[in-house]
């Protein structure tokens, strides 16, 4: 098959782990991931599977969605519940209010400093390696968006001094929701950290369109997901070609330009996707060209 597999990743394993194991359901090596996600952390996690994977790296770059659990009053190395505690602060005296203000304080265009435990690289070696061999690592930080952070609740459990907040949170790619839920700890004065995260969608792409490792394994080696068409459709803005400029694009030509911010998808006449275009310097030019000649 060539197409992007919507799966259900598990808690405890790596999007590697997903890899591999779709990589042998499918009998294929040409098998990438669109994002990666904690071992910790489940949902929506998307394959690309043989040219499928040439769509990838606009995946990555879509927005996302997130329901995720925060704890105020204990800090953890890794700004989640896989680290350490490093320390604890009673937080029965944060009010709702201030929770939520806190909160409201991190939507929209801010500059996150991603976790110390994460695999931005610094200086050509993955940030998390430094860490465990026991360097003080500073990470700069990076301009993100957060569109939506909806309070889903606000828990106090009975005989601990911690308090759990259930949120919703759409965001642009790059964003640590562990970053969310340190940054919100310390601006309260408690610390924070990470003790569940779902994610619920990618782009256009959800958890309702997702499949287990189960059902995938019993589907081997028929394994099927989006095609190449669909995936494209839910992904890009979308363009069909005449017949000429089908048969220019096929050849990796440029067409004359339409107006769509892209880059977009460009259909033929029958449905099928030709390439991944972009209009600049008055032409649109194939990004990547995915129908033969």
């Amino acid at each position: 098959m060539d197409g992007l597999i919507v799966v259900d990743k598990p808690a405890g394993m790596t999007s590697h782990d997903v890899v591999a194991r779709v990589r042998r359901l499918a009998r294929t090596r040409r098998v990438g991931h669109g994002g990666t996600l904690d071992p910790m952390a489940t949902g929506v996690l998307i394959i690309g599977v043989n040219r499928a994977t040439r769509l990838l790296t606009y995946v990555i770059g879509s927005a996302k969605s997130y329901a995720a659990t925060i704890r105020l009053g204990e800090s953890t190395v890794t700004d989640d519940a896989e680290g350490e505690v490093t320390a604890t602060v009673p937080a029965a005296g944060v009010t709702d209010e201030a929770i939520r203000d806190g909160l409201g304080r991190q939507v929209g265009e801010i500059d996150q400093v991603p976790s110390a435990v994460s695999a931005i690289k610094i200086n050509g070696q993955r940030a998390y390696k430094r860490v465990r061999d026991g360097e003080t690592v500073e990470i700069p930080a990076r301009r993100v968006t957060v569109h939506r952070l909806d309070v889903l609740d606000i828990r106090r459990p009975e005989g601990r001094d911690v308090i759990d907040v259930d949120v919703d949170v759409s965001c642009s790619s790059g964003t640590y929701i562990r970053a969310i839920a340190r940054d919100l700890g310390a601006a309260l004065g408690v610390g924070g950290h990470l003790t569940a995260l779902r994610r619920t969608a990618v782009g256009e792409m959800t958890l309702d369109a997702a499949s287990t490792l189960e059902q995938l394994e019993e589907l081997a080696p028929d394994v099927v997901g989006l095609p190449m068409a669909e995936a494209a459709r839910r992904a890009f803005p979308q363009r069909v070609a005449t017949e000429e400029e089908t048969r220019v694009l096929r050849h990796g030509g440029p067409l004359p330009t339409v107006g769509i911010d892209g880059p977009y998808a460009v259909f033929d006449q029958a449905g099928e996707v030709l390439a991944i275009v972009s209009e600049r310097d008055g032409k649109a030019r194939a990004e990547i060209v995915l129908a033969p000649a």
